[in-house]
């Protein structure tokens, strides 16, 4: 089947092979050298706590993975570069047999995911990788990376637009932005989570994200007067005028803008808005709209910025602010105040030497570290179009019936929800290597966003305090579980 392009594919040419951790690659040279390379592994990536100490995470990031998973493969260049890597000892660190396994290597991994733009709680698996162990384990960190960045910022984005009140949220990010990958990854998963527009250029060229922008306080200071600025930039894009107010007096520069205002709609065409970027954001927008207003611009629209995120928007409109359009940069981009979304890649089962699945567990002094054993699916349950469980159970035992146990306290009661429908999150976008299912547009993936955020209760998408969603394990894997830790215990104990 055909598999269209994400935009991003153009940016980076070639093999991104190597766009990992060393410890997957001499762990890769360990199976492939023990014999066990091909042996049939399953890994899920999930995350533990949501960010921003809110009640949730959009998923992000998927048609990067795939992309990424499509190109996968190990160039001369890549073998070159490995072959001088070396040991403690100063040896070669991987034996030619293996560079030339890696020389010949295709991707037959199968892929499950969540749809871009789903909502996700934790533990919940958002991809799950089936395949030969060394594959699996060679993919880990580049889906952990694109998954937990644009995820992480898509969630952002959700909240400030949440704090909008539907206002347009313009994506203003790009110089703050870790990097060009940051910048252009960020826009993308803003659009996903809400903004309506951009002013990154190459995004909206790449991706089609609508672009936003005007002038800059540099135009008006090139120009000495601001009277003078705003007259020549209405002469140059006379459909385009938002003049930026606050170069030297924002109310004097509001009032600047209304004579150029006037002259524009003399030659047929309309001011378009103002913008603020310092001061009293509430005040000035008062003073601004009623300025435009008595001179006969109710239409002209107000544009604040100014490091703005969803607790001052929130502030602003308490405030009584008249403001129509946020631009929101820095603290949007760079995921203010939580640099990075704790994503982990766990191993969840593996073939044995006979071909049964056998079921793995990791251990840990806290709960919420240890791993969920299977093959992992997740139910999501509603009621009346609101999200009221998610069930995560076992692919190979079936679904045990909706009640939750829960994932970090097994000596809480069971749980179930009243529902009156149900569907499972994880769909096959790849099928041993193969693509079977295109990723979803971004505006397809945006709308489910947008959808799904309207189906969670207002309790779990408050800023302070959210109530936690209802996530649990079935009965089978919970008892799974709790079997394998106390097998995990007892053995490490006789170790001792």
């Amino acid at each position: 089947m055909s598999t269209p392009t994400d935009g991003l594919d153009d940016v980076y040419g070639g093999s991104l092979a190597l766009l990992t951790d060393l410890y997957q690659l001499t762990m890769a040279a360990g199976y492939w050298k023990t014999g066990t390379s091909e042996r049939e592994a399953v890994f899920h990536l999930t995350y533990r706590r949501p960010p921003f100490a809110g009640g949730y995470v959009i998923a992000a990031g998927l048609a990067p993975v795939l992309a990424f998973l499509r190109r996968f493969r190990f160039t001369g260049d890549d073998l070159a570069y490995l072959a001088t890597v070396t040991d403690a000892g100063h040896a070669p660190l991987f034996e030619a047999g293996f560079l030339d396994y890696l020389a010949a290597l295709k991707l037959t991994c199968t892929v499950d995911a969540v749809p871009e733009g789903t909502l996700v709680f934790p533990h919940e698996p958002i991809i799950r990788v089936t395949g030969p162990i060394l594959q699996a384990q060679l993919v880990e960190t580049a889906l952990l990376t694109l998954v937990n960045f644009q995820s992480l910022i898509a969630t952002k984005a959700a909240r400030v637009c949440q704090a909008a009140r539907n206002a347009p949220v313009v994506e203003f990010g790009l110089r703050r932005a870790q990097g060009i990958d940051g910048g252009l990854g960020a826009s993308r998963a803003a659009y996903i989570g809400g903004a309506a527009a951009t002013s990154n250029v190459l995004a909206g060229k790449l991706l089609g994200i609508p672009v936003r922008g005007t002038h800059a306080h540099s135009w008006v200071m090139f120009h000495g007067d601001e009277l003078a600025a705003f007259r020549a930039y209405a002469e140059a894009l006379p459909g385009n005028c938002t003049f930026l107010v606050d170069t030297y007096d924002t109310l004097a520069g509001v009032r600047n803008a209304i004579t150029v205002g006037r002259e524009l709609r003399e030659r047929g065409h309309e001011l378009a808005g103002i913008r603020l970027d310092s001061g009293d954001l509430a005040h000035l927008s008062i003073e601004a709209r009623r300025l435009l207003d008595e001179a006969g611009f109710p239409a002209a629209r107000i544009v604040a910025s100014n490091d703005l995120d969803e607790h001052l928007i929130t502030s602003l409109h308490a405030q009584g602010a008249r403001i129509d359009t946020f631009g929101v940069g820095t603290k949007l981009v760079t995921a203010f105040d939580q640099p990075a979304l704790g994503g982990v890649y766990k191993l969840g089962a593996t073939r044995d030497a006979t071909g049964a699945w056998r079921d793995v567990i990791k251990l840990s002094e806290q709960p919420i570290k240890i791993s969920n054993p299977g093959i992992l699916q997740v139910r999501r349950l509603r009621h009346g179009g609101e999200l009221v469980g998610d069930i995560i159970y076992d692919r190979e035992h079936g679904f045990s019936g909706p009640t939750l146990h829960d994932i970090e306290d097994p000596t809480r009661g069971p749980y179930t929800p009243g529902f009156d429908s149900e569907e499972d999150l994880l769909v096959t976008y790849l099928d041993r290597g193969e693509p079977v299912r295109a990723p979803d547009d971004l505006e397809s993936a945006r709308a489910r966003a947008a959808t799904e955020l309207a189906g969670l209760s207002p309790r779990t998408r408050r800023f302070l305090n959210p109530q936690p969603y209802a996530v649990g394990l079935d009965r089978h894997v919970h008892t799974r579980k709790q079997l394998l830790i106390a097998e995990a215990r007892q053995g490490a104990k006789s170790h001792a």
